[in-house]
């Protein structure tokens, strides 16, 4: 199976519906125009990231007209597109859509709301509380959401539920100027990408937004990286573009035979020391019956 994968670094503007699915539309119709099967959005792509009070205001049901237009393109081809989410008991998500075929395959609540330095999220925002992976006509796909990827135990959750394709959609700031358009961040999420598309065998897809929100700069960057740990396709920092990347299924496939540690693995063990951890944190430190052993 291959695919050829679009990343739409868009530029949306804060609060303001009706630009951003014009830039939606725009992106969904170029890419089909290229031959791309899968378009992904960066994180709240259709809303704008530092959203505070309006975030009532832009909400979408999954049942809303919104939604239902996301659905109807997904006919032409797959698409992941972030937004807020409002849940039928009027909570609100920092959600991810995957559509295919005319439906939603799967919603993913970023579960990780960063509220430090610049941040400000579970004050207006609901926690997620699951990381799946699901089917799709490409394989197993599983997504996070941009601070669910700083820590490790999502992706590890989503390669234990068989992800072959992570779609990391971001909305992320620049942080750590240096000299030229390199970025202490960049670095980082570079470094993080390659080395899960490497350790769990899976292609990652990174795509970030562009633009400023409130002086507040986004850097772009998306990249696609294999499970080799391999960069297969890389996006300008700081400019608009939709990145093509063609993904070779077959390279799962190969990875996986040549290091087989994903079957190796052992649930049991981690449940185990999990369990344990949490007893420690809950109770104090107690005596470790088993220690010597």
């Amino acid at each position: 199976m291959e695919l050829k994968l679009g990343a739409a670094q868009i530029n949306p503007t804060l609060g303001n519906l009706d630009r951003n699915i014009e830039i939606f539309r725009k992106s969904v119709k170029d890419a089909a125009e290229r031959g791309i099967d899968l378009l992904v959005f960066p994180e709240l792509g259709l809303t704008g990231y530092f959203l505070k009070d309006m975030v009532p205001a832009v909400a979408q049901r999954l049942d809303s007209k919104l939604v239902k237009e996301i659905r109807r393109a997904s006919r032409k081809l797959s698409i992941v597109v972030g937004l807020v989410e409002e849940s039928p008991e009027h909570f609100f998500y920092n959600s991810v859509l995957y559509a295919e075929k005319g439906e939603i395959l799967h919603v993913h609540r970023k579960v990780y709301l960063p509220t430090y330095g610049i941040f400000d999220e579970e004050r207006y925002l609901s926690r997620g509380s699951k990381v799946r992976a699901f089917d799709t006509r490409f394989g197993r796909v599983a997504m996070l959401v941009c601070e669910d990827a700083w820590h490790p135990s999502t992706v590890y959750l989503a390669s234990q539920a068989g992800s072959q394709i992570l779609l990391l959609p971001a909305s992320s700031p620049g942080r750590g100027v240096r000299k030229g358009k390199k970025l202490d961040i960049s670095d980082t999420w570079e470094t993080m990408v390659r080395v899960y598309a490497s350790l769990f065998m899976q292609y990652c897809v990174f795509v970030n937004r562009v633009g400023y929100e409130d002086g507040i700069n986004f850097w772009g960057g998306s990249e696609v990286v294999s499970p080799a740990g391999r960069q297969v396709a890389k996006a300008p920092y700081f400019d608009e573009a939709i990145l093509e990347a063609d993904l070779d299924m077959a390279e799962v496939r190969r990875a996986r035979v040549a290091s087989p540690l994903l079957g190796d693995e052992d649930l049991n063990l981690t449940i185990q020391e999990l369990l344990h951890l949490r007893r420690t944190r809950e109770n104090g430190d107690p005596e470790d019956e088993d220690a010597g052993e």
